[in-house]
């Protein structure tokens, strides 16, 4: 069952009105902390979503964020975690599903992988963002109405365009999530809510560490620029559904880096 937890921080930056209302999903390690932590820096309300409830806390308390117990994959998780989100920021302006698996790990050729796995890739990098984007559509389209803007990151991957040996479960699902995010931006373009599908390059996380435990950090991405970087997207996005209606048209996509 979702738990919810917040911390007795002030949390006041700016007037609430002016306030971006934040959920993140995948929220207490890696890209999603970075970014729970780059959002509380730019004064934005924040929730985020992560599946252990004492890491939850303690991040809670860390941040001054509000923290939701729950999985992503879990279908019955979803219903819970979308209705905490609306109702401790008091709707939402962005959404950005950032939770992710890997499917088999040590990565597998997808004749290894079995079917469970690639279950999981999908439930937790396609299932569920979809499943928590349309619970939450009223709130997005009632924040477009207001004119605050409403936006969507789907965190992908360059594995989502490129097939690489061993990555099949990832990259599928990562694949059929950015194709969903071009067809949202295509439904929703005339209500104003703008869908982003970006991949924030090679970092060195805990998920990117179990993917290439080899791999040497200091060749990597800082998760807190990564965070920085996929932030200023956001908020370009929402000033520009302000200040311009937006027009139907295919998400905006960085330069493909390594998965």
């Amino acid at each position: 069952m979702a738990q919810r937890y917040k911390s007795a921080q002030a949390t006041t930056q700016l007037p609430a009105a002016h306030r971006m209302r934040v959920a993140i999903t995948g929220g207490t390690s890696g890209l999603g902390l970075a970014l729970v932590r780059e959002f509380k820096a730019r004064g934005c309300v924040v929730a985020f979503v992560a599946r252990d409830a004492q890491r939850v806390a303690e991040i809670a308390k860390q941040t001054a964020a509000y923290g939701i117990t729950g999985d992503i994959a879990r279908k019955e998780d979803i219903h819970p975690v979308a209705m905490q989100i609306a109702g401790l920021l008091g709707g939402l302006d962005v959404l950005v599903n950032n939770a992710s698996s890997l499917g088999p790990t040590p990565l597998r050729y997808l004749g290894d992988t079995d079917c469970e796995e690639l279950e999981l890739a999908l439930s937790t990098n396609l299932l569920g963002p979809f499943r928590l984007t349309k619970s939450l559509l009223g709130a997005l389209a009632a924040s477009a109405r207001e004119g605050r803007g409403a936006v969507v990151l789907n965190v992908s991957s360059d594995a989502a365009i490129n097939a690489y040996p061993g990555w099949g479960a990832y990259g599928a699902s990562k694949a059929a999530l950015h194709h969903l995010s071009r067809i949202w931006q295509e439904e929703l373009a005339a209500q104003n809510v703008r869908f982003l599908s970006l991949d924030p390059g090679d970092m060195d996380t805990p998920l990117h560490a179990l993917a290439v435990p080899d791999a040497d950090p200091a060749t990597l991405k800082r998760p807190a620029d990564a965070a920085r970087e996929l932030a200023d997207a956001i908020v370009a996005a929402c000033r520009d559904l302000v200040t311009r209606p937006l027009q139907p048209e295919a998400p905006t996509d960085v330069a493909p880096a390594a998965a």
